[in-house]
């Protein structure tokens, strides 16, 4: 096998150690990768005493990622047992649904031990769980020790026998601070905390969206007297010099603050019909001042003309 694997791989080096760590059974649990796939184990371990699984026997795989130990495995639970569903994968803080919850320094052995741990918990609605009754379970641990796996045959074999001592202190110890480390979240808790998650990133990106928003809205009304006077400036400078003109500038450009797009056209006429006013007015204007310069200048003229009248 390690011909066929890259040894200097971290997953490969991590997982060959702990298949010769593991190579001995225990009473309680066993696992050994596939001889054609390091990354696919085969898992025994023994129903916990005192509790509906006692005396039972279970099978399994645990498919092992690329990035291991990085990432968790998944666990398939593959012997009918009344807590776990065949053939799927089930949630555990130490599986494949909850990477951010897995911690490298965890091992085959600590998910061995964790399954053994949880087997008698409640379910409480968790991905891949059952709550069957205490009898029920009684009679598939009974109907267990025959199960036969295409690949490792009958799985009760794989076992030590059970020695009939107590555990250790030490490894009860073990145990119950690896349970202690983990927990098995229900559906209900993954769908909170999947919506918290999803809700955390928008609430962060909403406040400075706020705050730009606010900005613009004191800006303008402190802008607009500015503009207006901008406007007005401008348009009386470049008047006429009449004061149909100026009246024009002053009241035309707050017109064009105030108005939008939509109404250019409609100043357009606006505008033009009030040049032509006051081209009208200029033209009257001049024609009167010449004529009045031509009546000063020809008074002899003036005479005539009232004569004539």
């Amino acid at each position: 096998m390690e011909k066929k694997y890259n040894t200097k791989s971290p997953a490969v080096k991590r997982l060959m150690r702990e298949a010769a760590e593991m190579a001995s059974a225990t009473a309680d649990y066993f696992a050994t990768p596939l001889e054609d796939n390091l990354f696919e184990w085969h898992f025994t371990v023994r129903g916990p005493e005192s509790t509906d699984f006692e005396g039972g026997v279970y099978h399994g795989r645990i498919i092992v990622p690329p990035d291991y130990p990085m990432k968790p495995p998944d666990i398939i639970v593959l012997t009918p047992n009344g807590r776990f569903t065949v053939g799927k994968k089930i949630c555990l803080s130490i599986s494949g649904f909850h990477p951010e919850t897995w911690q490298p320094s965890w091992s085959i052995r600590t998910a061995l031990l964790a399954i053994i741990g949880f087997m008698p918990t409640p379910g409480h609605g968790t991905i891949g769980s059952l709550d069957y009754t205490p009898e029920e379970r009684k009679v598939l641990a009974q109907r267990s020790v025959s199960f036969a796996c295409e690949e490792c045959g009958v799985t009760s074999l794989l076992l030590a026998p059970p020695s009939g001592e107590t555990p250790s202190p030490a490894r009860d110890q073990q145990l119950r601070h690896i349970l202690h480390s983990m927990s098995l979240k229900s559906e209900e808790e993954i769908l909170e905390e999947k919506n918290r998650l999803e809700a955390s990133p928008n609430i962060d990106s909403q406040q400075p969206t706020g705050q730009l928003s606010a900005a613009p809205a004191v800006e303008p009304a402190a802008a607009a007297p500015a503009v207006v006077s901008a406007a007005a400036a401008g348009s009386t400078s470049t008047a006429i010099g009449s004061s149909g003109s100026q009246n024009r500038s002053s009241s035309s450009s707050p017109r064009r603050v105030a108005g939008g797009a939509g109404d250019s056209r409609a100043f357009q006429l606006y505008d033009f019909l009030i040049m032509l006013v006051v081209a009208s007015i200029g033209i009257l204007i001049f024609r009167r001042i010449a004529i009045t310069e031509l009546l000063e200048g020809e008074p002899g003229e003036e005479h005539l003309q009232n004569d004539d009248i």
